[in-house]
């Protein structure tokens, strides 16, 4: 059975803030999110996603 967790306890596992969480959900960029009310669960063993906005060092 899958193990989730909140959006705020993934913001603190991740280092980010809980809105940036939401949003990541929002754009489904976690893979096996379910919105349950106004809850957003999360798996347990979620990666946090790759930031879209940072470029890779070595492209240029």
């Amino acid at each position: 059975m899958l193990e989730f967790i909140s959006a705020p306890e993934a913001a603190k596992k991740w280092g980010i803030s809980e809105r940036r969480v939401q949003k990541l959900c929002e754009e489904n960029r976690i893979p096996g999110v379910a919105k349950f009310s106004r809850l957003w669960l999360i798996p347990r063993d979620a990666e946090k996603p790759l930031d879209k906005r940072k470029r890779e060092e070595n492209r240029k």
